[in-house]
């Protein structure tokens, strides 16, 4: 199966900015530690919108970057910042070359 990359763009309400962006770190440390087929889980935060954040992942496959979107963490997550998001978008990437 192919390596998967996926680029999230996630923008928070500004006045709920900081609460997600504490939300979304704290997936950082079980995501990498316990998730299977996770090679890389980066988070950033836009320079001049800190309201907006981006994640930027590589999964060894489809069905563990699913295993991981349905885990406990991340659903939990989604629970937490409910209605707290102006706009997630999810891109998942397959390197052609």
């Amino acid at each position: 199966m192919p390596q998967i990359t996926v680029v999230a763009r996630i923008q928070a309400k500004r006045e709920s900015a900081d609460y997600v962006q504490e939300q979304f770190m704290s997936l950082i440390e079980p995501t990498v530690n316990n998730d299977e087929g996770c090679i890389n889980y980066i988070f950033y935060q836009d320079n001049d919108e800190p309201a907006l954040f981006y994640f930027l992942e590589e999964w060894e496959s489809r069905e563990l970057l699913d295993r991981h979107s349905n885990s406990r963490h991340v659903q939990a997550c989604r629970k937490n910042i409910a209605g707290m998001l102006e706009d997630f978008q999810v891109n998942v990437l397959t390197k052609i070359r």
